[in-house]
């Protein structure tokens, strides 16, 4: 597999650790925030009331466009769009499960666009570009080539709160069916 297929993870690549920097999210209300959305809305977290998934991202590349130097042996950073992918394959799953979903990275609203057609997702993707939901909540970030990127996190909102976060997430191309999983575990429990 070569290093430049965005489409496909790389056998080798660095499992990222549990830094701890999320610990502080569960249980926290969401700051009342409009984020541009790739469907031309804007997005409050904090208005919505139905369960969400937020999965966030450093950024996905696009095809032809070369990664950031080192980007592969950075653990986490690798992986947005087979991400983004698995999301779109299970979301008919996801919604059957009481779930919407948002994908969210600091990426221009116009790279997101993009990426929504390329991928053909059936879901928005969130910008922070400004990073107001960033800083608000404290995400973890961290930077390369200038580019300040959010950490591979997910967040399960509900009723304006945190209800769980999955971080560190590794590998990312799976991560869609632990949400599933565990949305299922919700399910099961409240039955």
């Amino acid at each position: 597999m070569t290093s430049d297929n965005v489409y496909q993870l790389r056998d080798d690549l660095p499992a990222p650790p549990d830094d701890g920097a999320a610990r502080h999210l569960s249980g926290t209300a969401l700051p009342d925030l409009d984020l541009p959305a790739t469907n031309g809305a804007g997005v409050s977290l904090a208005q919505l009331t139905a369960r969400t998934v937020v999965y966030c991202y450093p950024r996905t590349g696009r095809s032809g466009e070369e990664l950031p130097p080192g980007w592969n042996e950075i653990p986490g950073a690798r992986g947005c769009t087979p991400q983004a992918c698995a999301f779109r394959d299970h979301h008919n799953e996801l919604q059957r499960a009481g779930a919407h979903v948002y994908g969210l990275s600091t990426q221009s609203i116009e790279d997101q666009r993009e990426v929504v057609d390329r991928l053909h997702l059936p879901f928005p993707l969130l910008s922070d570009a400004s990073y107001h939901l960033c800083d608000a909540l404290r995400l973890p970030t961290f930077e390369v080539e200038g580019m300040r990127l959010l950490k591979r996190l997910t967040m399960i909102i509900e009723s304006g709160k945190i209800d769980h976060v999955f971080y560190p997430v590794f590998p990312p191309d799976r991560h869609a069916e632990e949400v599933l999983n565990w949305l299922g575990g919700i399910r099961r429990e409240g039955a």
